[in-house]
This record gives structure tokens, C-alpha cells and sequence, in this order.
């Protein structure tokens, strides 16, 4: 992948090339889920995943006053797996679902192909921006969605500020360094002294304009939004930069547009920036006691009466890759931003 003009990037602007390039970029040209692709996410392990999220909706939507019409809106829904699921589960309730308007937000064309092909029969709205959708109530769903939007990495060295950039000029060696800035006018920039008792910062603008943007919709139309990543809960923010290709770890900067880059969320950070524009209130928990507190242990015991003994190990297998301590189990977190009114607090 070789610039015309600037040789030089910062490094959120580089993982936007990577991933999001119109040609070559990763997401924009292939299916990256799934045995095929480069890795597996918690809905297409099992289907009990996605059952348990239909449920806790529902059970949201209820704390809302069971309003007559309401968005559901999920934020890069991948290749589609759980909203699927979800859409199948949601028949069990049809008030909820005559009542929903249910929607995609997919920045991927090719995602939005493979999408589109899983739900010829359904009605759902596909968005570019989120802005755009209608004043009603939204429940906003992320799984894996934030640790794909592109991140800016600074070092503290002394008492300056240093930006983590990449030269692209020679194709075949790429190359990381280092520019002095004046973290001041990042601060002024994002509202928010990110740069406050750390000597490391890894954030992601998008990332913030997505739950600054978010945030607003649910001040202004009562919801929330559920978000499920993996990450850490530390005050000092840590170097989490990563590639992964075909499963395993790979080199950034190499095979550009081919590997998947990202970062794990750091929870702490996020809980910060929602607080300061107020009005909102957060819980936090792993997935292992999410998942166990939605009851998935309980509906895969019943799922598995009937089943042969091959069927009940594997779904047994996968269960335990979602909750399993040194699995998925607290590895991932689940966060729940809210209307600070709202007392709901299933799964926490």
C-alpha cells in the first residue's frame, strides 16, 4: 500500500489505511470472522451468546416502559451472527418486536453484502451514521466493535509529549517513530485531560466521537448502550497495540491490510469520559459473570437433555471458552452506559 503525497502518518490515521482503505483495506475487502477468516468472536462460538443479549434487551426494554416504538441499533455487527440470532429469539416476544425498529450500523461494504445476504426476510435499516436515525428510544448493542476503531499512542519522556508515528516511504520496510507534540491542544482538542497522572496515553478519537455521539442519543431519548470488548479496568493506561492474522499474533507492519489491528479498551478510561458530560450512569462486569447472571448455564442444561453426547460436549466446550476465567471470561468486560435514573441492572 504506497502514499502518493505523505509518507508519514500518525498511528490512528496508518490503522485507518490498514483496516478501513476503500481497496485494500482489511475490513473493506474480505470476512475476517469465523474458522476462514483471522478470529472467532463470542457469537459464533455459540448461539447461547447472542441468546443471552436478546434476553437482557428485552428485559431493557421493559425497564424503558416498554415504549410502543424503539430503535435497536448494533454497532459493526460483523457477519451478521447475533442479530440473527437475536431476530429468532425476539419472535418469542412479538409485542417487543412489532415495536422495534431494528438497525445496522456497518461502515464495511462488504460486510454489509454478506449481512444483507443473512436477512433477505427481515426489516432492518442499515445506517451510515447514527446521527441520522429517529428520535425514539435507542438500545444501542456493541460486541467487539471499539477495539477496531484505530488508536493514537503518546509516550511521556521527561516532561514532553511524544505521538507514536509510521513512515510508509520505502513499500517494503515501514517504520515506527517518534514526534515531539504539545499534548495541551490533544486535551483542548477532546475536552478531556487524558494525559493526567499517566506517562503513557493510548486512546482512539474515533472511538470517543462514537460514545460522546452515543451518549447524546441516550440523554436525549432515553436507552442505553450495552458494549462488550475485551480490555482492562488499571488507571494507568498501557501499550495494548496488536495484530492478528489467521488466529495468531502478527507483525503491524507487515503484510499491511491483510492483518487485523487492534487494541484492548482500556474500561477505566472510557468510564471517565462518559462521566465527565454527566447525566449517565455505568455498570461494569466480566462477561464470565454477565453471562452467568443473564442464566447461560441454566439454558444450556436444558438444551442439552435431548442432545447426543458428542452435541452436549461440544456446546459444553463452547460454553466454557465464553465464561472460563483464563478464556473469554474476564478477559472480556461488559459495560452498560445508561440514564443515571434508570435503576436497571440485570447481568451486573
Amino acid at each position: 500500500m504506497i502514499l502518493k503525497k505523505n509518507f508519514n502518518l500518525s498511528l490512528d490515521k496508518f490503522i485507518h489505511l490498514s483496516l478501513y482503505n476503500k481497496k485494500n483495506g482489511y475490513y473493506m475487502k474480505k470476512n475476517p470472522f469465523g474458522k476462514k477468516g483471522d478470529f472467532i468472536t463470542a457469537p459464533n462460538i455459540s448461539r447461547l451468546f447472542s441468546e443471552m443479549i436478546a434476553i437482557w434487551i428485552v428485559s431493557f426494554w421493559q425497564s424503558l416502559g416498554s415504549p410502543k416504538k424503539f430503535n435497536l441499533i448494533e454497532i459493526g455487527a460483523g457477519n451478521g451472527e447475533m442479530m440473527k440470532v437475536l431476530i429468532e429469539s425476539f419472535k418469542n416476544f412479538p409485542n417487543f418486536l412489532d415495536s422495534c425498529n431494528l438497525i445496522i450500523h456497518e461502515i464495511s461494504p462488504s460486510l454489509v453484502k454478506i449481512q444483507k445476504r443473512k436477512f433477505l426476510n427481515d426489516e432492518i435499516v442499515w445506517v451510515s451514521q447514527i446521527n441520522k436515525i429517529k428520535n425514539y428510544p435507542c438500545i444501542f448493542v456493541a460486541n467487539e466493535f471499539f477495539d477496531s476503531c484505530p488508536i493514537k499512542q503518546f509516550k511521556k519522556n521527561k516532561n514532553s509529549w511524544y505521538e507514536k508515528f509510521v513512515n510508509l516511504e520505502k513499500k517494503k520496510k515501514p517504520f515506527f517513530y517518534e514526534k515531539k507534540i504539545n499534548i495541551k491542544k490533544i486535551e483542548k482538542k477532546i475536552n478531556f485531560k487524558i494525559s493526567q497522572n499517566q506517562n503513557f496515553i493510548e486512546y482512539s478519537d474515533l472511538g470517543f466521537k462514537y460514545l460522546k455521539d452515543i451518549s447524546k442519543i441516550i440523554k436525549r431519548n432515553k436507552g442505553g448502550l450495552l458494549l462488550i470488548d475485551y480490555g482492562y479496568r488499571g488507571k494507568k493506561m498501557q501499550n495494548t497495540l496488536q495484530a492478528i492474522s489467521n488466529h495468531k499474533f502478527a507483525s503491524i507492519l507487515e503484510d499491511i491490510g491483510n492483518v487485523d489491528i487492534t487494541h484492548n479498551i482500556n474500561f477505566n478510561l472510557f468510564k471517565e469520559y462518559i462521566n465527565k458530560m454527566g447525566g449517565l450512569k455505568i455498570n461494569l462486569t466480566t462477561q464470565r459473570n454477565f453471562l452467568i447472571k443473564m442464566g447461560i448455564k441454566q439454558r444450556a442444561d436444558i438444551i442439552s437433555q435431548n442432545q447426543s453426547f458428542l452435541k452436549k460436549a461440544d456446546m459444553f466446550y463452547r460454553l466454557k471458552r465464553l465464561i472460563d476465567k483464563k478464556q473469554m471470561g474476564n478477559l472480556f468486560k461488559v459495560m452498560l452506559i445508561k440514564n443515571e435514573k434508570n435503576k436497571f441492572k440485570l447481568g451486573f
